[in-house]
């Protein structure tokens, strides 16, 4: 059966971006370089951890992930990653106002979905098929599906720094009883791997 997985790079004070987020600073300000710094500066040793967040068959993601503007579409506007995102998979957008999907380079199609997360999870699955189901992010879209129940297993990176504001994970979620699998660490992050116990 398809599970549902999230990745998400978090400070130790629980921020997976600071505010002001905009189209130059993507992850808002403050020190948020340090979310990430192991993805770029320690592949090799955090390879396992790089090639799971990619490894789904259909991804889940806000609009905030997908870009910065809010109001009305920038049809000009495909994303932050280029011609050929990291996906390689069907990538469902929650979004309040219609656009067509979006084919890009490398098995990448965006699907703009704008009636709910429920339908948004039900589409990724089919798409999925046997692959799981990966939450993208950013904290509001993973807080709405760890407030419905529906994420599985919740693989936190957590980085060595506090951002003290800015985008928090489990802001909403209400009481949840995690069961660590796994964990792996270097200097830059500390992998964590729970199953949510329901």
């Amino acid at each position: 059966m398809t599970k549902v997985t999230c990745d998400m790079a978090v400070s130790v004070d629980g921020f997976t971006a600071g505010p002001n987020q905009s189209a130059d600073t993507p992850f808002g300000d403050g020190p948020v370089e340090r979310l990430t710094q192991w993805m770029f500066e320690q592949p090799e040793a955090n390879a396992a951890e790089i090639d799971a967040i990619v490894a789904a068959g259909a991804f889940i993601m806000g609009r905030n992930m997908f870009g910065p503007d809010r109001g009305d579409w920038d049809e000009s506007w495909t994303g932050w990653w280029g011609d050929e995102p990291p996906y390689h998979a069907p990538v469902f957008v929650l979004a309040h106002r219609p656009r067509e999907p979006l084919e890009m380079q490398g098995g990448t199609t965006f699907t703009f979905v704008t009636d709910g997360i429920e339908s948004a999870l039900a589409q990724a699955r089919q798409a999925a098929g046997s692959a799981d189901v990966a939450i993208a992010g950013g904290a509001f879209t993973v807080n709405q599906y760890l407030a419905a129940g529906a994420i599985d297993e919740l693989r936190l990176h957590v980085a060595p720094v506090v951002l003290g504001v800015g985008e928090r994970l489990f802001e909403g979620v209400g009481p949840l009883s995690l069961e660590r699998v796994g964990v792996n660490a270097t200097d830059l992050v500390t992998h964590l791997t729970y199953r949510i116990v329901r």
